[in-house]
């Protein structure tokens, strides 16, 4: 909670980073090219993507059915075999909240599957992760946090910032 919030008066942290509202989940042409990725893992061609990119199968809460979604994987630890991702469309994106239900899923990462478990990262480590992203993807970091209507000054804080306000999940091969 902040200062002003609080009745203190005034935070006396500036504020590098705001949200200023949730980008809109696609719809039409769009969604379509959204979900191409999915497509190209189906036939095989999921090595195109490297490790940028994986398949997450993961089961849907209400219908219980294999759901798929592609996501960019936001940092990569082969010594712990971990990959972890950002939840572009917040806390309400239906892959998200499917994990959250059932936290057991199946990636592809080219053409490697492998069985994880989803662990949810609090607010402060995702500051830290997405400081870090942004350090090494300025371009990709600004196009993220202007998409997700994040408003950034360009600053390590800023990210780091920013990075509160996203959702993070680690996901940890089994």
């Amino acid at each position: 909670m902040s200062n002003s919030a609080s009745g203190q008066g005034p935070s006396k942290t500036p504020r590098a980073a705001r949200a200023v509202g949730r980008p809109e989940r696609p719809t039409g042409w769009k969604r379509l090219a959204f979900r191409a990725p999915i497509h190209l893992y189906r036939l095989g061609l999921g090595g195109i993507f490297g490790r940028r990119l994986l398949l997450l199968e993961h089961l849907g809460r209400t219908s219980g059915k294999t759901r798929r979604v592609v996501l960019e994987v936001v940092a990569y630890d082969r010594q712990a075999r971990t990959w972890t991702l950002a939840s572009g469309f917040g806390p309400g994106a239906q892959w998200y909240r499917n994990l959250q239900e059932q936290p057991r899923a199946t990636i592809q990462v080219g053409r490697r599957r492998c069985a994880v478990i989803a662990h949810f990262l609090p607010a402060e480590e995702g500051g830290r992760i997405m400081a870090r992203y942004a350090s090494k993807n300025p371009k990709a970091a600004k196009s993220l946090t202007a998409y997700m209507k994040l408003e950034v000054d360009g600053t390590a804080e800023g990210y780091r910032q920013a990075g509160e306000h996203i959702p993070f999940v680690r996901l940890v091969e089994q």
